[in-house]
Order: C-alpha cells, then sequence, then structure tokens
C-alpha cells in the first residue's frame, strides 16, 4: 500500500512552528517511503477562520521549502482540500452514525451547558453529564418540532477500555468512562474537528497520521468513530510536543512561535528545518547537521523521539550560524543579507523615517539599527521609567499584547491605539511612564524614529517578539498580576 500522511492545520491564526515541526515529519515519511503528503485545510470555525491565514500557512510552508502533492492550492483527486467545502459529507455522515446508534442529538440550552461546567468544577468531573443520551424517539420528534436546537454528540461506551497501538508510544490502553461525548455536529450544520477529521481521513485515503502528542487524548475517540462507520483505522504515531523553557507546550504567550518571526529575523529555512527535526529525531551518530534529504534517505520511524523536547535558540542560533558559515559562500552572502533586510523595498520605506535624524549619513545605523538587530537590549534599568517598578511595566507591557491581539491588528496606527487605552487602564501617564517603557522595548532606547510607523514596518512578529522579550528581562509578571490585569 502506497503511504498516504497529511497535515491539516486551522487557519486562525500566524502559521506556527508546530505546523511545520508536524508538516516535516510527514514529508519525511512520505517522501521516504515514496508515498504522497497531503495539505488540507481545516477551516470548520466559522468565526475565527481567515482566508489571509489560509494563504499565510501555505507561504510558510513554502519558505521552509516544505512542498506537498496535493492541497487547496494544486488540487489533487481526493478534493475539494478545504473542510468548509465537504459539509454537506460531513452531514451525511454525521446522520449516519445517528441511525448506526454511534451518536445521538443533545438539545442542551447554553444556560444548562454554563451550569453543567459549574458544577463539574465543583466536583471535579466532565463538564457534559450526558442528559440527552437516552431520549425516546417520541420526545426527540417534539422537540424538534418544536424547533428546538440541537447538536449531534458521540455516544461513547461507558464501561469497558479503548485499546490502539501507535507506533511511536506503543500500547495505548484509555477507559472509555473517561472519555466525553464529543460534540460532532454543531447547531449550525458545522462539524467539529473530530468528525470532519475522521471522515476525511478515510475519505482521502490518508494511511497513517502523523501528529502533536496533544492528539493523543482524542485518539479513543476518533478510534471509535472508525468502528462504528466499519472503517480501518489508520496508523496513529504522535510526535513528541515542542516544549518551552518552562517545561510546559511552547505557547505564542511566552514565546515567538510564528514561522515568519524565524523568516524575518534572519535565519535560514534550512537551518530552521534541520533544528525542527532534531526536536524530535535523532540521526545515526547523534549527527546534528544535515539537509532535508539527508533525513529523508536514512530516515526511521524507529528513532523517532517519545518525550517532549525543549525548544533551544541559542541551539537554533548555533545551527544556523553554522549553516551560514557552511553552505553560503562568501561571493553570495551579501546577496542573501540584502535579501533578507537590505533590499530596495525595505528601504525605501525605511527613508522617511531616517531622514528627519540624520546629521550625516554615518548617522543612519545609529538611527536604525533596532530594524537589523534581533537582540533588543533591554534591562530593567531601561525599561523602568522612574515612577513605576519591574513588576508594573511587565503588566503594561502584557496589557498591549492582549489589547492587539483583541484587536487583531499589530500596525502602528493600532499599537498607538492600544497604548493609550493601557495607559488610561493602568492609571499611568501616557507621555512620561507609557512611551518610554515602549521606545525602550521596541528600539532599545528612550529616542529614535517614530515608534508607530517602526512599528509597521517590523511587523507584528518582530514587535511581539520584542514585547516578550522584555517582560521576561522584567522578570515576567506574577501569577496574582496576570489575573488582576485580565479581570482589569
Amino acid at each position: 500500500m502506497t503511504p498516504r500522511v497529511r497535515i491539516a492545520p486551522s487557519p486562525t491564526g500566524d502559521p506556527h512552528v508546530g505546523t511545520a515541526y508536524i508538516a516535516l515529519f510527514n514529508l519525511i515519511f512520505a517522501r521516504h517511503f515514496g508515498g504522497k503528503f497531503i495539505l488540507r485545510i481545516e477551516d470548520t470555525d466559522q468565526e475565527r477562520s481567515r482566508p489571509e491565514y489560509e494563504q499565510s500557512i501555505i507561504d510558510a510552508l513554502r519558505w521552509c521549502n516544505i512542498d506537498w502533492d496535493e492541497g487547496p492550492d494544486i488540487g489533487g483527486p481526493f478534493g475539494p482540500y478545504r473542510q468548509s467545502e465537504r459539509t454537506d459529507t460531513y452531514r451525511k455522515y454525521a446522520y449516519e452514525l445517528l441511525a448506526k446508534g454511534g451518536a445521538y442529538k443533545c438539545f442542551a440550552t447554553p444556560e444548562e451547558l454554563a451550569e453543567m461546567r459549574k458544577k463539574a468544577q465543583e466536583e471535579g468531573h466532565r463538564g457534559y453529564d450526558r442528559r440527552y443520551r437516552n431520549l425516546d424517539p417520541a420526545e426527540i420528534k417534539a422537540r424538534e418540532e418544536a424547533g428546538q436546537p440541537f447538536v449531534i454528540r458521540l455516544k461513547v461506551p461507558l464501561s469497558g477500555e479503548c485499546i490502539f497501538d501507535d507506533a511511536i508510544k506503543g500500547r495505548i490502553t484509555a477507559p472509555w468512562a473517561d472519555i466525553d461525548d464529543q460534540i460532532l455536529l454543531k447547531s449550525d450544520g458545522f462539524p467539529t474537528y473530530h468528525l470532519a477529521n475522521v471522515v476525511d481521513d478515510h475519505l482521502m485515503k490518508i494511511t497513517h497520521v502523523i501528529r502533536g502528542d496533544e492528539w493523543m487524548s482524542s485518539t479513543p475517540k476518533h478510534i471509535f468513530l472508525y468502528q462504528a462507520f466499519g472503517w480501518t483505522p489508520p496508523t496513529f504515531m504522535h510526535m513528541p510536543l515542542l516544549l518551552g523553557k518552562e517545561g510546559k507546550k511552547l505557547s505564542k504567550r511566552k514565546n515567538p512561535t510564528s514561522i515568519f518571526y524565524f523568516r524575518d529575523a534572519g535565519y535560514l529555512p534550512e537551518a530552521l528545518c534541520n533544528f525542527l527535526t532534531l526536536m524530535g529525531y535523532s540521526m545515526p551518530g547523534d549527527k546534528e547537521l544535515y539537509t532535508l534529504d539527508e533525513i529523508i534517505g536514512t530516515f526511521d520511524p524507529k528513532r523517532i523521539g517519545t518525550s517532549g523536547a525543549f525548544f533551544d535558540i541559542q541551539k537554533l542560533n548555533w545551527l544556523n550560524q553554522k549553516k551560514i558559515i557552511d553552505t553560503i559562500p562568501l561571493d553570495q552572502l551579501w546577496q542573501r543579507i540584502a535579501e533578507w533586510r537590505f533590499n530596495e523595498a525595505f528601504l525605501q520605506k525605511l527613508m522617511p523615517l531616517a531622514q528627519p535624524r540624520l546629521k550625516t549619513f554615518g548617522d543612519f545605523f545609529k538611527v536604525c539599527d533596532f530594524f537589523f538587530i534581533n537582540d533588543i537590549p533591554c534591562t530593567p534599568e531601561l525599561l523602568c521609567p522612574k515612577d513605576i517598578n519591574p513588576d508594573q511595566a511587565a503588566v503594561l507591557l502584557q496589557g498591549m499584547i492582549w489589547d492587539l491581539d483583541a484587536q487583531e491588528d499589530w500596525s502602528g496606527g493600532a499599537f498607538e491605539k492600544a497604548s493609550h487605552k493601557v495607559a488610561e487602564k493602568c492609571q499611568v501617564h501616557h507621555k512620561k511612564v507609557m512611551m518610554p517603557l515602549l521606545f525602550a522595548a521596541i528600539m532599545g532606547k528612550h529616542q529614535g524614529p517614530s515608534l508607530y510607523e517602526s512599528v509597521t514596518l517590523l511587523g507584528k512578529d518582530q514587535t511581539r517578539a520584542r514585547l516578550l522579550n522584555s517582560i521576561e528581562a522584567l522578570g515576567g509578571i506574577s501569577n496574582k498580576k496576570m489575573d488582576a490585569l485580565k479581570k482589569g
């Protein structure tokens, strides 16, 4: 059987390095075993999905030199490859599952669900209490005729165990009593990830599901769906998680995680990919520097790790330096640097900011150095105006991140708006406190070209990373302060 693997990212935000990490191993698996690699867009979250996010996923993976054999941009024999274009198919299978007894209609109201969540928190068990699991057909019919909205939920067994073999983790056993009755079809007719994922994997003839460890707890639900439909499940392979410094799943709340951050910070795509494969795999002889073709040629699934890997930025820096030295000839180095930041288009945008502050041409890099430096100097002494302490400064910067995320806009105009809003909310002087803090966080100095225009040129990923780095330099934020900021 020809292996068929896929990645299925959701277009609901910036392209995450975790997407590239899983995509790489799917690509490596497919190429090594002569199979096919598919890109599928899981855009059933109608509130958060955006076409521009889908394009960002495609652009980011292409920058990483990851290509696919079938997908929304190139088509293929099993399309369409966007779930929003397959909703009739999911409804058909949801109702087929109802007829088979593997699912049921749930009429729980928002008020009932809120009551269940509260009770679950107090008693320490799952949120949904299955109160609509065993309605008789007459009551179901009456509720439907009355126009009551409903969702379709999975009807998992109440006893026994789900047992399956993971090709990386080995034999896994999960009591059915610990698995909730997952919503499969929402009241708006759109599927949840769990139904759409299984239906698509079956119809697209996916043979191996290679995904992150965080999906391990959902696998029993997916296996139950395969069994209920009478389908053969694929082989599951759950990759180790990428971990942040605190030992938890790598999160954008504390780390730069967008693929575009690494592109814009001047990393080589081949170095990032080399680094990401090291996170989940060990080459023969513990080799650390290699090309994508090398790992494809020697790939052995048995060498995939089983525990989470620390996303060590210092290791990435070392790899990137080695790639620059070993793979870029000196006569091509300036061209590569120019393509990164010293290109005509970027410099033309920079000139209006630089010109008013130039006494001589020699002042250019003094004025604009922060556009070309990743490690902006940020110390508590530099970041804290005399009227606030490090803890307060960190809260102000975190408030900026939350407000800009809420706006879904990181332009200079949005940044200015957020700075005034946060200053007012936290009762600090905008000019004397907020502006010096933000200049220091973004530029590493208290004076420079227009802050807001600079933010626009730096872009979301670089701006966010500098705010996060400054928060870390200030010692982070206590949980008490974080809770107060969320409530405020």
